[in-house]
């Protein structure tokens, strides 16, 4: 299968980690069922219970970076995020095809650059687990910046210190809000993850093309 990108035009790549790179089953299993688990225990209510009030508090904070913040639901839970994530860090893993896909990219000097919401405690412990760090030219992590990617200002700071031709840039990502936000920035390539969750069944993308794999788009990078 040739893939339908034209690398000859894109000299910098923009990948995020959850769900792009890796398989969003941890963090869905984390927030959604471990956590509520610990905290239905911690304040003795049912496990039920417990989901629906850490729901109702997450959704306000869609789309901040508090969202995404293992301090912040630390210090509101009263519990250690950090800790808890470590209970169930062997369900963290790479997609499949990710390992090749970076390799390629090296291959062909392309500027790799993950560009990542999760907290630096979750970068971390993924990078400590995954072993990927070494393929990034650069890991931002927008907590540094101070805006999540959601916010089309995120991009304009990203600039000042990773300096990008957005019409030579390539952005992958599994949130609709951030490539969105990329687009009215005006990052031309842009691309979606149909299936951020190997769980989950896929979505359909209907704004941005999506791939399931990326082998997709891993032939376009001859070995």
């Amino acid at each position: 299968m040739e893939s339908f990108l034209n690398w000859q035009n894109i000299h910098t790549v923009f990948l995020d980690m959850d769900g792009t790179l890796l398989d969003l089953h941890f963090d869905n299993h984390f927030w959604l069922k471990h956590l509520p688990q610990r905290y239905a225990e911690q304040y003795e209510l049912s496990f039920e219970a417990a989901q629906t009030t850490l729901m109702s508090r997450s959704e306000k904070l869609l789309g901040t970076l508090e969202w995404y913040s293992v301090d912040y639901w630390s210090s509101q839970l009263n519990m250690d995020i950090a800790k808890l994530k470590k209970e169930v860090a062997h369900l963290i893993a790479v997609h499949p095809e990710v390992v090749t896909f970076l390799t390629r990219l090296r291959q062909h000097k392309k500027r790799v650059v993950l560009v990542t919401n999760a907290h630096n405690k979750s970068l971390s412990l993924k990078m400590q687990r995954t072993q990927i760090a070494h393929y990034f030219d650069r890991i931002v992590c927008a907590h540094d910046l101070g805006l999540p990617k959601e916010q089309r200002p995120f991009w304009q700071k990203l600039q000042k210190i990773e300096p990008f031709d957005a019409e030579q840039t390539l952005l992958i990502d599994d949130s609709l809000p951030v490539l969105r936000s990329a687009a009215a920035y005006g990052i031309r390539h842009l691309l979606g993850i149909s299936q951020p969750d190997s769980q989950s069944p896929p979505k359909i993308g209907k704004e941005f093309r999506t791939i399931r794999s990326f082998r997709e788009i891993i032939n376009g990078l001859k070995p």
